[in-house]
């Protein structure tokens, strides 16, 4: 890893969200370093892929005070992953439990071992909203859309004041669009590439700020021993943002296919997404159109990631057109996308 991850061998470390994308990933590179890692898991996880690693697992939910003390007791490090599925079945108390909740629960339980090093905080660019002015640094207004962005704010700005009150030493990362092979969150965007028509809503430019995995778990290990990072927070991102529709043509290219963009007006969109989402939350039952699904092509997400550059020295390896191609090609291995 470059020695990127400065944790001396045999520091005990906490992982929260460990069996995600992300957390699966920062996971296996801190036992690589030779960290002496444990990780909280829901007793549905699937521990599978990471059976090969030495890691000590603990069962239960993160806001569960009872999982969280063992858990928690005489770790140096925690790096707080987890994070709430956006799900039509999901309440606001589902999002403040594994948000909020947990945060409160791991930053206490922190204060109780005199060694205990630093609180690591995965929180989110959404905590920004609409980005009006782009490009947008850490001190840009706060925004958030929905509940998932509210809750993680609320830990975030809990963390904060927590921090201060009781010198706890913490640092947060927000990221942004999370992508990278071992995930799907853009194989529909990918598979809609290779259809005949690519549909755009609206006439926005649709900016999309992507963050490859690599590079995000890099940016929370740094992060993680580089004392200027104390009590801060940083975007971790990739250099500049790109078009949606620059990635479907990306992908479309690299398939021997040519793009055909369309473009249809928004707003009977975002009214058809009101209507299945009022009809289809109170049943329980994930709605085939959200609001902010609509909202997502209305909207540019563009950050300065100068702060972890010049702060932490750290300089994103993935530029945007490698990254996308890396994964369509680890899609495609997989039978999901096809030529």
């Amino acid at each position: 890893m470059d020695n990127i991850c400065q944790i001396p061998p045999g520091t005990p470390v906490l992982v929260t969200g460990a069996t995600g994308f992300t957390g699966a990933v920062l996971t296996r590179k801190l036992v690589e370093a030779g960290a002496k890692v444990s990780a909280v898991a829901r007793s549905s996880s699937n521990l599978e892929p990471l059976k090969d690693l030495n890691v000590t697992w603990f069962r239960g939910e993160v806001f569960d005070e009872q999982t969280i003390a063992p858990a928690m007791a005489g770790q140096e490090y925690v790096f707080h992953v987890a994070a709430a599925f956006r799900q039509a079945r999901a309440s606001y108390q589902d999002y403040w439990n594994v948000h909020v909740g947990s945060t409160q629960v791991l930053a206490r339980e922190a204060l109780k071992y005199p060694d205990f090093k630093r609180f690591i905080h995965f929180s989110t660019i959404g905590v920004h909203g609409h980005i009006a002015d782009p490009p947008a640094t850490e001190e840009a207004p706060f925004d958030p859309d929905d509940e998932y962005q509210r809750t993680k704010l609320e830990a975030e700005l809990w963390l904060k004041d927590h921090a201060a009150q009781q010198g706890l030493p913490y640092t947060v990362v927000r990221p942004a669009a999370i992508y990278g092979p071992g995930d799907r969150r853009l194989l529909k965007l990918f598979r809609m590439a290779l259809k005949p028509a690519f549909l755009l809503l609206g006439k926005g430019r649709c900016m999309y700020h992507l963050v490859h995995v690599d590079d995000l778990t890099n940016v929370a290990l740094i992060a993680a021993t580089h004392p200027n990072a104390l009590d801060q927070a940083f975007i971790a991102g990739a250099e500049e943002p790109i078009a949606v529709a620059d990635i479907a043509g990306i992908v479309a290219e690299h398939f021997g296919r040519k793009l055909r963009v369309i473009r249809l007006p928004i707003g009977p969109f975002f009214l058809a997404a009101d209507i299945c989402e009022r009809i289809c939350r109170p049943l329980g039952i994930e709605p085939p159109l959200y609001r902010r699904r609509v909202a997502f092509y209305s909207k540019d997400r563009h950050f300065d990631v100068t702060r972890i550059k010049t702060v932490l020295g750290y300089t994103p390896r993935h530029a945007n057109k490698d990254g996308i191609l890396e994964t369509a090609r680890w899609y495609a291995e997989q039978g999901w996308l096809k030529a």
